[in-house]
């Protein structure tokens, strides 16, 4: 051992000559593995900035962030740890302009997305717009364009949406904006076609480090090629067990390349694991032992047996929840674990969560959703990030539209198509059209007062914006802004109840706090210590926001039991682990009828992703694991015979040991009599 690692990890940090695959199964160390291998990489001479560590979501690359900096200290703070989207970002501000992007490109989200769509499409539904958006996400993370996917489409649906797509593309060039899927798409075009570009990309990319390998699509790892060049200097992190994001566009394929693509690849098995006992390992093993295996491996642990996994039949969804917070309240009341962090209950689809929810509640238990509404999809906040993105991109016609119009300012929606239309016969954006000479033939001199007023406060806000350096300017201006639109004053004009409108304004503060802390400077934390930080404009600051999706300190030390599906649990763990609904239609999910003439090979890929579905429920546990299944379950306003889940059989438990001590049993039954008593006593007192 050294450093607290074990043999393998340390084969994995110190391999520095060339491509690395890191099989890490789940609770193995992966993170550990990366951080240590930046530190690595820098005691070997290698510069932190030249060094790049990628993955999936924010909250994992602060956690890679905050873990790095406790073994190389301020070298951390130089090392790119980022998204990939945050990384296709980097590229694009740096180079997007020989791709025809101004450095101040917007980034749409999903609202503006859909509003596009539905214009480019000529409806005013939109679930249609949001199908459409599907498609075309998928044919870009396949890295087909427009012209591309209507020559391979294979229905009049595909070629329709294949036409509004190339509609979507020419609006997204015009209001120089880019959506999710061009953060890897169009990098990947920009190294691909510059070589000048690619080289100078290369030469700063000293070591790529990828973590979630196994979660990436076709674009991210024709990206992370261009990235590496021939050097191969690059670790990919992933567990093929764990690949449960094909409906995405998360592809198996980019591990079975990596061998055939760089035959120096040196491949490295985690197969220790620090987080559960060998109960629950076993069963995890079993499960997913019917897949193929592209590299097998097969998890051990050194916390012992541990106790036995359990299986729980309910009589329908409403006992399935009674029978989980009793286990829940039995455990929590005869262990040493008193939080109720330490407790989740996760299940295969978001609508399963409403009877663990009333029953929760009826308990008196606190708890969470997670993957609720994220912080940025409030409406009063998509309010502020309009203006905001305005100002980084007066071309942003979503934004110019929302900012316009929120709060009211005389503009209206007459106004607002006639403008609309003026810019279209002329190829300008909103924003260009407002102060034409000519738009007077368009739009009625009033009309057009109200729009200069609105342009030149855009204007101003915009050099206000890029001259505010630091947290207290950057608040100062925040603050001067709202009281300027009267934004208060709209939500509570907005808004019936004075308790919402107050509750939507503290969100904004929040917001605005939030903001003005990520432009540096002096900052005290709440023990009152002063600490330093790199200065930024506003206008900087505000370049990022749309790749934000939440705010993740709100989210911590929140001592509540985690309601949670299967794929939102993915990277997370808990001590105590209940597995919902573990049916036949459920986990695995059922085919849908006009998916039942699919190729055999295809439908044996659906269940071998819904067996790994299984395996990350059952590796998140530690220390207990129950899994539960329905006699009689839900099926629309029917209740139909519910069959437990071939996974559960596949668990290969040995049912000798499953059974309860006489004492955990009665436990467990004073603990769900008292719930059913309350539920009882809840339904006696409703009127």
């Amino acid at each position: 051992m050294s450093n607290g690692l074990n043999l393998a990890q340390l084969e994995a940090v110190n391999h520095l000559g060339g491509p690395c695959l890191v099989l890490a199964g789940a609770g193995s160390g992966k993170t550990r593995v990366i951080t240590h291998k930046i530190a690595r990489l820098i005691q070997a001479g290698l510069a932190a900035e030249r060094i790049a560590a990628i993955t999936f979501t924010n909250k994992a690359a602060a956690e890679m962030r905050e873990r790095a900096s406790h073994l190389v200290g301020r070298d951390a703070k130089k090392v790119l740890i980022c998204t990939f989207h945050a990384l296709g970002v980097r590229l694009l501000r740096e180079d997007g302009e020989v791709l025809g992007l101004k450095k101040q490109f917007s980034i749409l989200d999903t609202d503006d997305i859909t509003s596009l769509l539905k214009d480019c499409g000529g409806t005013t539904d939109a679930a249609t717009a949001r199908a459409w958006q599907w498609t075309i996400s998928a044919w870009k993370s396949a890295g087909l364009n427009a012209a591309q996917a209507l020559a391979q489409a294979r229905d009049e649906n595909e070629r329709v949406t294949a036409t509004i797509m190339g509609r979507y593309e020419e609006r997204l060039t015009a209001y120089q904006s880019v959506d999710f899927d061009d953060l890897i798409s169009l990098p990947l075009k920009l190294l691909s076609q510059h070589a000048e570009v690619r080289e100078r990309w290369q030469k700063k990319m000293g070591h790529v480090l990828v973590d979630e390998y196994q979660d990436t699509n076709a674009t991210q790892y024709e990206l992370l090629k261009l990235l590496v060049g021939e050097r191969a200097r690059f670790t990919a992190v992933g567990d093929d067990d764990q690949s449960i994001y094909g409906w995405r566009g998360a592809t198996l394929d980019n591990l079975k390349r990596l061998p055939q693509d760089f035959p120096e690849l040196k491949v490295i098995k985690l197969e220790q694991n620090y987080r559960s006992t060998s109960a629950i390992l076993r069963a995890a093993n079993n499960v997913i032992g019917p897949n193929p295996k592209l590299f097998p491996k097969t998890l051990w642990s050194d916390l012992g047996e541990g106790e036995p996994v359990r299986v729980v039949d309910a009589d329908n969804e409403e006992h399935e929840a009674e029978r989980a917070v009793a286990r829940i309240q039995s455990l929590r009341s005869n262990s040493a674990h008193k939080e109720w962090r330490d407790f989740a209950i996760l299940y295969r689809a978001n609508h399963m969560a409403r009877a663990f929810e009333q029953s929760l509640r009826r308990a008196n238990i606190p708890y969470k959703v997670s993957g609720g509404q994220s912080f940025f999809d409030r409406a009063e906040i998509r309010d502020l990030c309009a203006w905001l993105r305005l100002l980084v991109n007066n071309n942003d016609d979503p934004a110019f539209l929302r900012a316009a119009t929120t709060p009211k300012r005389g503009i209206g929606h007459t106004t607002l198509q006639q403008l609309g239309t003026f810019a279209t016969q002329y190829k300008l954006s909103l924003f260009e059209a407002l102060f034409s000479h000519s738009l007077a033939s368009a739009v009625s001199s009033r009309a057009i007062g109200a729009l200069h007023e609105f342009g030149r406060a855009v204007n101003d806000l915009e050099y206000r914006a890029r001259h505010t350096v630091g947290h207290e300017a950057a608040r100062a201006f925040l603050d001067d802004w709202l009281k300027d639109i009267a934004y208060e004053r709209h939500l509570h004009d907005s808004e019936d109840n004075e308790k919402v409108a107050a509750a939507r304004w503290t969100n904004v503060m929040d917001f605005c706090d939030w903001v003005a802390g990520r432009c540096g400077g002096k900052l005290e934390d709440e023990a009152g210590v002063q600490t330093e930080t790199e200065r930024k404009s506003l206008l900087e600051v505000v370049q990022t926001i749309a790749l934000l999706s939440t705010l993740s300190e709100r989210e911590q030390d929140q001592n509540v039991v985690t309601l949670s599906t299967l794929h939102a649990s993915k990277g997370l763990e808990w001590p105590h682990v209940v597995l919902a609904g573990v049916n036949e239609g459920l986990l695995p999910f059922k085919l849908d009828e006009h998916d039942s003439d699919l190729p055999a090979e295809a439908i044996a890929q659906r269940l071998q992703e819904e067996r790994r579905l299984m395996y990350v429920g059952i590796t998140r546990a530690q220390r207990t694991l129950a899994v539960s299944w329905l006699k009689r379950r839900k099926k629309g306003r029917e209740s139909v015979p519910g069959q437990p889940s071939r996974f559960i059989g596949e668990m290969a438990l040995d049912q000798a040991t499953v059974k309860e001590d006489p004492r955990e049993k009665l436990r467990a039954l004073r603990a769900e009599f008292a719930q059913r008593a309350a539920t009882q006593k809840a339904a006696d007192t409703t009127p």
